[in-house]
């Protein structure tokens, strides 16, 4: 058994990692700490954070890193499955959110809008990351975003089952549910720099410069322009969530 200076010294002295190549003649960060695959993930998470996604690639995270990028494929086998790993891992955030609860416990409304909360937590936490959920391949053909593990889709069904919901219902309220997510969130993240294709909007130069002539034949659009560019999505999306579990509470009636 270890002794208390055996500890101390064992804390004194960080292990250097194998993988740690010096990149440009710099004390690479991974020789204080040792690399592996959660480390890669959350460095990749931060970049796509801080800079967006289009310019992620392993040479560049391996600079964050502070090692080569061939050091990398020790542990994720290229960029797509990274991207995988990153939206798994953004997902699991709600595993450590104590208002998201893994089953009912005061009834299948107030389950449903604890999970809805911190599905859009997690989106708004990672703007330019989120649209990731959308975009990639699922674990099964019929799992549907933002629900993406085959652990929160079951947790859902099952939750909802116990709360008295047949299979009919289970399966409406999940399309329901993930259609309402998903459409919500997406567009609330590009507001916040998230890359969602057809839905970007125009940079605020952009806006400046060209909404003036553009909204010239428009004038009602163009005098209700300010109400219309206000940001009520926090107040839009509990109407929303409102809607849709009447909405439910509606299908499970008829089921």
């Amino acid at each position: 058994m270890p002794t208390e200076r055996d500890d101390a010294v064992d804390v004194a002295r960080p292990v250097a990692d194998a993988d740690a190549t010096v990149v440009d003649g710099r004390q690479p960060p991974s020789a204080r700490v040792p690399l592996d695959r959660n480390r890669i993930v959350d460095a990749a998470v931060g970049y796509i954070d801080e800079f967006g996604l289009p310019g992620l690639s392993m040479r560049r995270l391996g600079g964050v890193l502070g090692v080569e990028a061939m050091s990398l494929y020790r542990y994720v086998s290229g960029r797509e499955a990274l991207l995988d790993a990153v939206v798994d891992s953004i997902m699991d955030q709600m595993h450590r959110d104590e208002d998201v609860l893994a089953r009912p416990q005061d009834g299948w409304q107030d389950y449903l809008q604890r999970l809805a909360h911190g599905v859009r937590r997690v989106a708004l936490a990672h703007p330019k990351a989120f649209p990731l959920v959308a975009s990639r391949p699922p674990e099964a053909p019929w799992l549907r975003p933002p629900l993406r593990s085959l652990a929160w889709v079951e947790a859902f069904l099952d939750g909802l089952r116990s709360e008295g919901f047949n299979d009919t219902a289970t399966v409406s309220a999940y399309r329901a549910f993930t259609s309402f997510l998903l459409g919500h969130l997406l567009l609330e993240v590009t507001a916040h720099g998230g890359d969602v294709g057809p839905l970007d909007v125009l940079e605020d130069s952009q806006n400046s410069q060209d909404l003036g002539k553009t909204l010239t034949p428009y004038p009602v659009v163009s005098r209700l322009g300010k109400a219309l560019a206000e940001d009520h999505s926090a107040v839009e999306f509990e109407e929303s969530l409102e809607d849709l579990l009447n909405r439910i509470a509606l299908m499970r009636a008829e089921s």
